[in-house]
Parts: structure tokens; C-alpha cells; sequence
């Protein structure tokens, strides 16, 4: 199986200059933990991700008022991505070595969707799935 039969296609996105009470609300509205930070709305150049976990931590967690925020100040600006052709034996890989939830789909430089845990326990094999979640649930040394 190919990323591409497992993708969320087309996912929302925000920019940096997004305020972060936007993001808040375009994640509760369509129900997602992560969109894909891009540099505009017609390149979707991948340039970080913003979580629900990054808004708490880098904003609520540090006393700073959210509402004064943009996607900039708590992004994660390294983007994780895989490519539509990738398989999903790679894409596996790639969550479970670097500890992720989330992947950005990325083809000729553009973000094209987005693969969660969701998406691989709605699609795959269970074993697949227990897997991806035992390996990406190892704590982190602090």
C-alpha cells in the first residue's frame, strides 16, 4: 500500500501569520491535532506544523496569552514528510523513528495531505497499527 491510498488529500493548512486563536478554532471546527504551516495559500510550500500540544506548550504552558499569538510563535518548524509514493511500510518507519503522530504528504514541494495515526488504524492491519502506536508511544528520555 502507497501513501496516496491512505492520505488525508488536501488538508487544511495555515501560514505563520495565521493568529493562533484561528488555528485553535480551524482544528476544533475539522476536528484535528496538527495543520500543516505553509508559506501561502496558492505555493503550500511546507515550512513547519503546528500541533494542538505546540499551542499549550509553547503558549498557555509559558503564561503567554495566546490570543496575542500567531502560528509563527509555536510552530514546529521541521516539517516530517513523505512523498505519495512512498509505502506505507516507510511511512510507518518514519512516524515510529522520530517519535511522530503525524506526516506531511509533500509532492514537488507542495503539501498535498497529511498521514495520522487515524488514518493508518482506519485503513491497515491492526498488528500495523499497534505497532505504529507501541513505537511512537516510547517515552522520551528528558
Amino acid at each position: 500500500m502507497k501513501v496516496r491510498e491512505l492520505m488525508t488529500k488536501n488538508p487544511v493548512c495555515c501560514t505563520p501569520e495565521t493568529p493562533l486563536a484561528d488555528v485553535a478554532k480551524t482544528m476544533c471546527e475539522r476536528n484535528v491535532g496538527e495543520l500543516p504551516v505553509v508559506d501561502n495559500d496558492r505555493d503550500l510550500r511546507p515550512l513547519g506544523v503546528i500541533t494542538d500540544r505546540d499551542i499549550v506548550c509553547r503558549s498557555l504552558a509559558r503564561a503567554l496569552n495566546p490570543l496575542e499569538l500567531a502560528a509563527r510563535d509555536c510552530m514546529t518548524r521541521t516539517v516530517v514528510s513523505v512523498t505519495p509514493n512512498t509505502s506505507l511500510e516507510d511511512c510507518c518507519r518514519v512516524l515510529e523513528e522520530r517519535l511522530i503522530r503525524r506526516v506531511v504528504v509533500d509532492e514537488n514541494g507542495r503539501c498535498c495531505g497529511i498521514v495520522s495515526q487515524a488514518d493508518i488504524a482506519r485503513k491497515c492491519p491492526s498488528d500495523v497499527t499497534s505497532e505504529v502506536v507501541r513505537e511512537v508511544s516510547q517515552p522520551v528520555a528528558a
